[in-house]
């Protein structure tokens, strides 16, 4: 099991208001690194090529009011996954974040793997402080 976690983040935002906003795909678009082309979006479902390499669909499965989101791929991905992301109130309007990324991937795709998507991981994570909510 390949398990991939993203920095603890700051946020001086609200728990609700960063959940409600992760809480729909169509909004993930602003959080995408330039690397993110063909991006399309429901509120539970979204596609999108990373780096013109793979096509990647996710899919959010299970939501946690204010505290957790689960998302898993769907559609022709390069492997399964699950991608949680965990948000913890630490004040009336601040929260911290993390993505938890995890996957049964072979070791040979591991190594080429690992390190883009811990940068990408990490690129989401710290642009959960700049979500437009208050």
């Amino acid at each position: 099991m390949t398990r991939i976690e993203s920095d603890v983040v700051e946020v001086a935002k609200p728990a609700a208001g960063v959940f409600n906003y992760l809480s729909n795909f169509t909004n993930f678009k602003s959080l995408m690194p330039h690397q993110v082309t063909e991006w399309e979006a429901t509120e539970n479902e979204c596609t999108f090529n990373l780096n013109g390499m793979a096509k990647i669909g996710m899919r959010i499965t299970d939501k946690v009011p204010h505290n957790q989101l689960k998302i898993v791929s769907f559609g022709k991905v390069p492997f399964d996954f699950t991608l949680n992301i965990h948000i913890t109130e630490t004040g009336d309007n601040s929260c911290k974040g993390q993505l938890i990324f995890e996957s049964d991937i072979n070791p040979f795709m591991k190594m080429m793997v690992e390190k883009p998507l811990t940068h990408f991981f990490n690129g989401l994570a710290q642009k959960l402080k700049d979500i437009p909510v208050s």
